[in-house]
């Protein structure tokens, strides 16, 4: 019987595992050296902040997997073998397989500060962080203070969860604006404001230069590269992206870049190994798409298309248009199509934001043709299918503007702002004309 091994137990891997056994009776074994089962990553915060119990975040019920029979091996892989189709433990044992998908996801970024590996330094991204923070700041006793380094995504949910105990947070971010990479200046700017309001200290433009220990190996402060500045705190939090957890490969032949090359139907350079979900680097960037994408939504494209391939129906990767979701403190964030930080030269952008300062969208569009070309939002909750629909369709952004409500998750909800958004897009509109 065909053994397909998976290395990696997030959504990617058990997306290719749930599907490869609906469509087949192969032998299936996912590796993880993480946890024993697996979990949904996006809702660790909210075990932190006492919303839920670490197994509620288990989709799966634990008899899931014999039912289904799905082996699940604790493990830590330290190299694979591809000429013998095996794969070497930490442990020393080894593995055989017909088949291997590579799934292992990202490791939170250093960047060779000193002290970035004491006592009180972690990531948000790992079930072991969770358990550090639990440790390290269970309370605003034991921890007076935390500095996040790094104003990404994951950044944003670690000041939220330490807010949620009274810890105080001072938040170094290195760019001008908050994610001012991603987001154009109107919604950046609302977002720095969001903030500060929730009394979180963030500091933008600054750098960290270094972690101070104290005489136990513990963190005791950290120093801004900028000013010299010495901030006294008990954690650190190092939220300055991920890169794909790809180390162990280095000397087994894959093909490496930043993370392990695939084409479009996410084969590796070597037969029978593919590689999916946050790990794999495209060859070619699908799009505007970038090569390596760190979303749970890809993780689990990815894991459907390649169960089918190994099911004998080969099929590329093809993942439409863009979306993706977050969450800022209390404002939600979604993204459809293609809405630049710093506009394309064939980009128009139209903003509006709402007086209370917690609504916002911001619409893209071609500057000759019309073509609606995306859109963000912050606080009003948008019908994904909707803007999948018109991007397909090409609508131009007038429709758009005039369909709004069509597209809003509560349109009695939306009905209070749709008036003085299209005025101020009409008037918007007469002064570029």
């Amino acid at each position: 019987m065909e053994h397909i091994v998976i290395i990696g137990n997030g959504i990617s891997g058990v997306t290719a595992a749930r599907h490869i056994r609906k469509m087949s009776d192969k032998k299936i074994t996912i590796i993880s050296a993480e946890t024993d089962f697996f979990f949904s990553r996006t809702a660790l915060m909210y075990v932190y902040m006492g919303h839920m119990k670490f197994e509620h975040t288990q989709p799966y019920e634990n008899w899931f997997w014999d039912k289904n029979r799905i082996e699940l091996k604790k493990g830590y892989v330290s190299n694979v073998d591809h000429q013998n189709n095996q794969l070497l433990f930490k442990s020393g044992e080894t593995l055989s397989y017909d088949k291997l998908i590579i799934a292992t996801g990202s490791k939170p970024n250093k960047f060779g500060w000193p002290g970035q590996d004491l006592d009180g330094v972690m990531g948000m991204y790992h079930k072991q962080d969770l358990e550090n923070l639990e440790k390290y700041a269970p309370n605003n006793s034991v921890c007076k203070r935390a500095v996040i380094v790094g104003g990404g995504l994951i950044g944003i949910e670690l000041a939220e969860m330490l807010n949620s105990r009274g810890i105080p947070v001072t938040f170094l971010v290195r760019e001008k604006s908050f994610w001012d990479a991603v987001l154009p200046a109107g919604e950046s700017a609302m977002i720095n404001r969001h903030i500060k309001n929730h009394h979180i200290d963030l500091r933008l433009g600054m750098n960290l230069k270094e972690i101070i220990s104290d005489e136990h190996g513990k963190v005791k402060g950290v120093v801004i590269q900028e000013t010299g500045e010495v901030i006294d705190c008990n954690v650190v939090g190092l939220t300055a992206g991920v890169s794909p957890n790809v180390d162990f490969l280095k000397e087994s032949g894959i093909e490496l870049g930043r993370g392990i090359k695939v084409n479009r139907h996410l084969e590796t350079n070597i037969p029978n190994i593919y590689a999916i979900g946050d790990c794999a680097e495209q060859h070619e960037a699908i799009g505007n798409r970038r090569p390596i994408e760190a979303v749970w939504y890809t993780g689990r494209m990815m894991g459907e298309t390649v169960a089918q391939t190994i099911c004998g129906n080969k099929i590329e990767y093809k993942p439409g248009h863009w979306f993706n979701s977050a969450k800022f403190l209390d404002i939600e964030y979604q993204t459809y199509g293609w809405v630049f930080g710093k506009p394309k030269e064939y980009e128009e952008q139209f903003h509006w934001k709402h007086e209370d300062d917690t609504k916002c969208l911001t619409v893209s569009y071609h500057k000759d043709t019309r073509e609606f070309l995306g859109l963000n939002t912050f606080g009003i909750r948008m019908r994904h299918e909707v803007f999948d629909k018109w991007l397909t369709e090409k609508r131009d952004v007038d429709y758009v503007m005039q369909h709004l409500e069509e597209a809003n998750f509560d349109p009695e909800f939306y009905k209070t702002y749709e008036t003085t958004i299209l005025s101020t897009f009409t008037s918007s509109q007469l002064k570029t004309a």
